[in-house]
């Protein structure tokens, strides 16, 4: 089933602590979870980040002092939601950073973005870079000594008079870059100030770094790396962006799938 339930999620949720309701799955050797808006994956020893909140909930579960081992093998950027996976032991954040170096993970993500996206199928490919010194990527051309190959598939789920709902699979993974290609295109996502969106989404806050956007990595398939099974994690979208999915129509055809 495609359309998520528009009720409360953990993705709303902001506390100062893990809510064990987030956890995705669990093992000795791994942990996800579901992110909220609004909060960095890592952060500096001191400052509020998901990588301290795992840690404190392993710490507290463990019953034990001392600090506790915690790989973060990928991330996601602060102002968006969704499955993010974690190792717990040295051993399995290796062979989890191999797969994501191998680009063997699947990724899908949901964004809803202004504008009627057309055509309804396609693929984006663009030269792109980070922008030295800033939190913020731009388009370049493949001349430019730092420029790096984005490319991402995506498909329109559903559709309003402003608003389209995306589902994205990433080829490639640089930084901001379904939000980059998707603003150069004229179809910002929504909260995503910082790449033109005038939209507003999200919890209000006056803290430009706690804000969200229409972003959530919905889904992430791997191997795990003690059983080497294939294990498939799905995150639920926060509220407000499940109500906003209610109000967009389905495409009338089939939708083909890839």
């Amino acid at each position: 089933k495609t359309s998520p339930r528009a009720t409360n999620t953990t993705a709303d949720l902001m506390p100062l602590t893990l809510n064990p309701e987030c956890i995705l799955l669990e093992t000795p050797d791994v942990i996800a979870v579901n992110k909220p808006g609004g909060l960095a994956t890592q952060a500096p020893s001191g400052i509020d980040s998901l990588e301290w909140r795992v840690k404190q909930y392993l710490q507290l579960a463990s019953g034990q002092s001392g600090k506790v081992y915690l790989g973060v093998p990928h991330r996601l950027d602060r102002p968006a939601t969704g499955v993010i996976v974690f190792a717990k032991n040295k051993r399995a954040a290796r062979e989890l950073a191999a797969q994501f170096q191998r680009r063997e993970v699947g990724k899908k993500y949901w964004a809803l973005v202004s504008g009627c996206v057309e055509p309804g199928l396609g693929e984006w490919s663009d030269w792109m870079r980070k922008i030295p010194s800033e939190a913020r990527s731009e388009i370049v051309g493949q001349s430019d000594e730092q420029a790096q190959v984005a490319v991402l598939r995506y498909r329109v789920l559903g559709s309003s008079s402003d608003t389209s709902w995306l589902e994205i699979n990433l080829e490639t993974g640089r930084s901001h870059q379904i939000r980059l290609q998707a603003s150069s295109r004229g179809y910002p996502v929504l909260g995503d100030h910082l790449y033109g969106s005038q939209v507003v989404f999200g919890p209000e806050t006056e803290d430009l770094r706690q804000r969200w956007i229409a972003l959530h990595a919905r889904r992430l398939k791997l191997r795990h790396p003690g059983s080497r099974e294939e294990i498939d994690l799905q995150a639920e979208p926060p509220a407000e962006f499940a109500a906003r999915v209610e109000q967009c129509s389905r495409p009338e055809t089939p939708m083909e799938k890839w």
